[in-house]
């Protein structure tokens, strides 16, 4: 599997775990905000899975699972083995997703591969083809959803807000689209020299809070992450 960065430590990526990352490479988003370009653009080497697992193997007595990020890693023919290997060594894992992959994440679930799937809700449905950077088909991501809900996996829906996209209306629309969600978590764009597109900008902290109050009447469980 083609990895392309690796986070030796994170106590922030899979919740209440010590944790390591690690991103795939490519993704079939061109999202403008995307924090990684470097990954979706195959720009950075190619780490090696047996250098990977052999990292893993020798940090057994420090971390308890492993994310794996990208990217989109469901574009990864290799995923599914991958995955296998890793949870051979004992770890808890974690999978971030757009969700265009529902057939390989119900996959994962129903083997009882993966422990925590963080999905990501780019938009409202009639701005997502806007905010991920091409024209696509939600239908996949529509599954995705639906599979989520059933609850046989714990789980979160997140949002990357950023100013050029998002309004109050968007998040009206997404609490309807994912009603009954057990957590959704807003994650505030913070610009760097890393993204795909220049010259977008973060909401306010009070307007994060706005956005907040709109989800907090639909769903039960609304977080802000980076405010």
């Amino acid at each position: 599997m083609q990895i392309l960065g690796l986070q030796k430590l994170t106590l922030l990526d899979y919740p209440g775990y010590i944790a390591s990352t690690i991103f795939t490479g490519g993704c079939n988003f061109k999202c403008p905000f995307c924090q990684n370009a470097s990954l979706v653009n195959y720009k950075e080497k190619d780490l090696g899975e047996k250098n990977i697992l052999e990292f893993l193997k020798k940090r057994k007595l420090y971390i308890d699972a492993v994310c794996i990020s990208g990217g989109e890693p469901t574009i990864q023919p290799d995923l599914k083995n991958f995955i296998k290997k890793v949870k051979k060594l004992g770890y808890l894992i974690k999978l971030d997703t757009n969700g265009t992959n529902p057939k390989l994440l119900r996959e994962l679930i129903n083997e009882k591969l993966i422990d925590y799937v963080a999905m990501d809700i780019k938009n409202s449905k009639e701005k997502y083809n806007q905010t991920i950077g091409l024209k696509y088909d939600i239908k996949s991501i529509e599954e995705s959803i639906n599979l989520l809900l059933e609850d046989k996996i714990d789980y979160e829906f997140r949002t990357t807000v950023v100013k050029n996209f998002h309004d109050c209306d968007d998040f009206k629309k997404i609490a309807k689209w994912i009603k009954g969600a057990k957590k959704y978590v807003l994650q505030q764009f913070v610009n760097s020299n890393n993204v795909i597109q220049s010259g977008l900008s973060s909401h306010s902290k009070e307007k994060l809070y706005e956005f907040k109050n709109i989800l907090d009447k639909k769903l039960k469980n609304v977080e802000i992450r980076g405010e």
